[in-house]
């Protein structure tokens, strides 16, 4: 195989020697991306802000209207000026057309949803209906691109149902299917697209890398960030990353609660382990557990893909158990301060969402202490600031909440506080107005926002999470 490069920025020639056939690639490229929740809204607008012509196709005509209006159905901070900019341009398309969607693209992006299924597992129907989707209409050469989260071995999946829409339609017609895992953190997702840590191509198709490559190449410049592998290789690697970060997070949720039966101050032991550079300080912050869509359910689907090679994965079973424990710490503390009787009271809820600059809720460990502190006749009164519209959508016809409009609103006629979102403005609170505002005078802190002392010198008791026996 010869690959020439001519004229790199806006033509690239790949020879095939097998059909003698050239086939062109010229910018800006074509691209086609099914799915437009988190992922396929974030690169169809970060591949269009490139100069790329980009079409995002979906079933759902909802939410395909209320992008056509202008309306974006989620928060990332920077994508709705990213989606305005471009769909203002030209270079940014939204439609159910499925038919239109293959036609358009060279390039077809598969970013749709991969719920866990009942047992844990990885549920591909969506994927796969994509790929027979992409199978029933295509005329030429296309290359798939698996972007959602995908077990080993999705790849072939989707290329072998490509393959039967073909014959179903005595077509023979040449694809290529990659994978391309998202790296993408919620909150931070347009800087984590633009300047990308790492690139990841899973083909074995040498052609395809140098296509991939191509595309890539505005987010390339600096330094080179693309790594080649193998298919298996590139879907293992996402969720290797995932199950790495997860562990991180229950192992440091671990030490905390040994930290509480020590009267040791697990963020002091956090400094000390973090200035080890083999270790360092990402992700070993205590806390209420992990949530959103991403860490639980790829640990989950990790370890079901282990059962079904007959290995038991032991590690991420215990990581997905402490956590699910984890999340339940906040109310046991609560509960434990009030000898178990809750029933009447009302707690103020610092944080909604499974983490700041996003109003996701999924999973998220401020559903799991709601639910616990109702079950236990008590009332909630939160505040997020974003999430509030998504706390709604969960909790339509649910009496024990009240959503308030501010961090003060919420502890108006409450008897304690909880945390369990680390937003930037519930870091510095007016300790003296909290104090004052709060019957009971206690704060349950379940992200180690502050100083024990600080809070403590304003008359309130503040449990946090691994910081001595009174935490």
């Amino acid at each position: 195989m010869l690959v020439a490069l001519t004229a790199p920025n806006y033509i690239l020639c790949l020879y095939n020697p097998p059909s003698l056939e050239t086939k062109t690639v010229a910018r800006p490229m074509r691209l086609t991306i099914f799915g437009s929740g988190y992922v396929g809204l974030v690169t169809g607008a970060c591949m269009a802000e490139m100069g790329n012509h980009v079409v995002c196709v979906d079933i759902d005509e909802s939410k395909i209207a209320r992008l056509n209006a202008g309306e974006i159905p989620i928060y990332e901070p920077g994508l709705d000026s990213y989606i305005e900019r471009n769909v203002e341009a030209g270079r940014l398309e939204f439609t159910t057309d499925v038919e239109n969607g293959v036609s358009h693209g060279l390039f077809q992006f598969i970013a749709v949803g991969t719920p866990p299924d009942e047992d844990g597992s990885a549920d591909l129907k969506h994927v796969l209906s994509v790929a027979r989707s992409i199978g029933d209409h295509m005329l030429d050469y296309r290359i798939i691109v698996d972007k959602s989260t995908v077990p080993v071995g999705t790849a072939d999946q989707v290329k072998a149902t490509v393959q039967a829409a073909l014959e179903s339609r005595g077509q023979s017609l040449e694809f290529d299917v990659v994978s391309n895992p998202e790296f993408l953190k919620e909150g931070a997702a347009i800087d984590d697209f633009m300047k990308p840590d790492r690139i990841v191509i899973g083909t074995d198709n040498p052609r395809t890398t140098e296509l991939l490559r191509t595309l890539y190449e505005p987010f390339n410049r600096n330094h080179e960030r693309l790594i080649s592998m193998d298919v298996q290789s590139a879907e293992l690697t996402k969720y290797a990353a995932n199950a790495m970060l997860a562990t991180k997070i229950s192992f440091m949720n671990e030490l905390a609660n040994l930290a509480e039966r020590f009267g040791a101050d697990i963020e002091k032991v956090r400094v000390g382990i973090g200035s080890d550079p083999r270790i360092g300080y990402h992700f070993i912050y205590p806390g209420a557990g992990y949530g959103g869509s991403c860490f639980p359910k790829d640990v989950r689907a990790l370890a079901k893909s282990a059962d079904g090679q007959g290995y038991e994965a032991a590690l991420l079973n215990a990581v997905e158990d402490v956590n699910n424990r984890q999340k339940r710490r906040l109310f046991e503390k609560i509960s434990s301060h009030y000898g178990g009787s809750l029933e009447g009271k009302t707690i103020a809820l610092w944080g909604l969402s499974f983490k700041p600059r996003t109003d996701d809720m999924r999973e998220a460990p401020s559903r799991v202490l709601m639910e616990a502190l109702w079950n236990a006749g008590a009332t909630v009164q939160a505040y997020d600031p974003e999430a509030m519209d998504e706390a709604r959508r969960l909790y339509p016809d649910q009496p024990g909440l009240a959503l308030r409009e501010t961090a003060h609103a919420a502890l108006d006629g409450a008897d304690a506080l909880a945390i369990v979102t680390e937003w930037q403005e519930f870091r510095s609170p007016d300790f003296r107005g909290v104090g004052e505002a709060l019957a009971d005078r206690v704060i349950f802190d379940g992200r180690n926002l502050y100083e024990p002392a600080t809070v403590e010198q304003f008359g309130m008791r503040y449990y946090a999470i691994g910081r001595g026996r009174s935490a």
